[in-house]
């Protein structure tokens, strides 16, 4: 299933933009920890994050039910430790813990802008946020909250990708997007390769035979298990997000 090929209707959002509207009725949208960055070398930066809520909240006017993966990047990146001799485990909870604290800022600019939102992780800690159960996470989604998940699977050796396509699939999200610092799917790193051929679209086996890291393997293959067509887009490209999900974007589209 291609996006672009959606029948669409348009609808006004509070912020008086007109945009288009697919029959998708849930989807999940997974983001890079980096993505919370803005122009910092690492961490959280406030004005960039609420500029993402905005975008968000535009996108969950339109009526869909919307879940939110954010990974833990920008503030510790369990397998890059890991190479540095740290103990993977160890470093993959470390990891986990920092997507929570994504999530919780996330929240934080949703709420500012009047979006209802619930932060359910895989890793328990009430005093922060709610467990992940899935019907728990389903009731919040049918009463209009955006639903962020955090903490992953809530075990070492797995990626937010994974975790992303995981949920995707236990919520019965009809697509997954993934907003990246590039607008596609490349056969080569476009940042370093001018010469990188990119696709439109392309199917869940060439990924995997090509090894083109769209996502890790695992997820690619529960994406393609369930049926959960991919998309890839640039997330740094204001206004990108609902252009995407309206189909009219620059984005590239995994599928059978």
């Amino acid at each position: 299933m291609n996006i672009a090929s959606i029948a669409r209707t348009t609808t006004t959002t509070t912020t008086g933009a007109e945009i288009a509207v697919t029959n998708y009725k849930r989807v999940l949208l997974k983001l890079s920890g980096e993505a919370l960055m803005g122009d910092q070398q690492f961490g959280i930066d406030a004005e960039y994050v609420a500029r993402l809520a905005g975008e968000i909240r535009s996108a969950k006017e339109t009526g869909l039910e919307m879940c939110l993966v954010i990974g833990g990047g920008n503030i510790f990146r369990g397998m890059a430790a890991a190479a540095r001799g740290m103990d993977r485990a160890q470093a993959d909870y470390m990891g986990m813990l920092a997507t929570v604290m994504n999530a919780i800022a996330m929240q934080s600019a949703l709420e500012q802008l009047g979006v209802s939102s619930r932060v359910l992780s895989a890793i328990q800690m009430d005093a922060v946020c709610e467990s992940m159960i899935r019907r728990r996470a389903e009731r919040h989604l049918e009463k209009g909250r955006i639903v962020i998940l955090a903490a992953g699977v809530g075990a070492p050796y797995f990626t937010t990708d994974t975790g992303a396509a995981l949920r995707a699939a236990e919520l019965g999200c009809c697509a997954l997007f993934k907003g990246t610092s590039v607008d596609g799917i490349y056969d080569t790193d476009p940042k370093q390769n001018a010469s990188a051929v990119r696709y439109d679209t392309i199917n869940y086996a060439t990924v995997l035979a090509k090894n083109l890291r769209v996502m890790d393997a695992t997820a690619v293959a529960l994406c393609r298990d369930n049926s959960i067509p991919i998309t890839i887009f640039s997330i740094r490209q204001a206004g990108n997000l609902a252009r995407v999900l309206a189909g009219d974007g620059v984005s590239s589209t995994v599928s059978h």
